[in-house]
């Protein structure tokens, strides 16, 4: 059985827990909202006394927190994960940070002997809740390969597309690409409302 810590229960991260446990993972959990944590608990999931406790054993520890600067903060505390991780734990942060924050991040891990993915998610709170989140991941494959059943669990799809940092680029032009649909769109409902066809139809 695939053993889990992971970070972070908001939006996003409680659906992607809750996954996890519905594919037979095993999981611990960890995040400022003790009901959060609680309800995962109530699902199947256990809760670890801190950071270096929960990371303590685990083939993977995933952290999906608002800013790289929390991200690194949780790696590197005195009671932090990376405190507490066995050499070869893969690291795996799905944040939305720049690919710089995810290198610097990459080589906090390498310290402790433990690959690090950064493996931003597409798909939202739907994809998060559905399980169909894709995973633009940047790092080594062999790492991601090794960890394949919990990205299985949480998405239906995930793809190492370059070395780390790789992953926070993807989700960068996958924004870019989709903010200028957003745009696109606008525009059209626009000229069509003056020239006189009914946007709603």
């Amino acid at each position: 059985m695939l053993k889990v810590g992971f970070v972070g229960l908001g939006v996003m991260g409680k659906p992607m827990v809750m996954n996890m446990l519905k594919a037979g993972i095993e999981v611990t959990v960890s995040d400022l909202k003790q009901e959060l944590v609680d309800e995962v608990v109530a699902a199947g999931g256990k809760s670890a006394a801190s950071l270096k406790e929960l990371a303590a054993g685990k083939d993977a520890v995933f952290t999906i927190l608002p800013t790289a600067a929390i991200v690194q903060s949780v790696l590197t505390a005195e009671d932090g994960i990376l405190a507490g991780v066995d050499a070869g734990t893969v690291v795996v942060d799905s944040s939305s940070v720049s690919p710089i924050e995810s290198q610097q991040c990459r080589d906090l891990a390498a310290a402790k002997n433990c690959p690090f993915l950064d493996a931003p998610v597409s798909g939202g709170e739907e994809g998060a809740i559905n399980g169909t989140l894709a995973f633009m991941i940047g790092g080594d494959e062999k790492a991601a390969e090794k960890i394949k059943e919990a990205f299985e669990a949480m998405g239906s799809s995930w793809l190492v597309v370059g070395p780390t940092g790789s992953g926070s680029v993807t989700k960068l032009a996958n924004q870019i690409m989709v903010n200028v649909n957003i745009c696109a769109v606008a525009e059209a409902l626009v000229l069509a409302q003056k020239a006189g066809a009914d946007p709603k139809k």
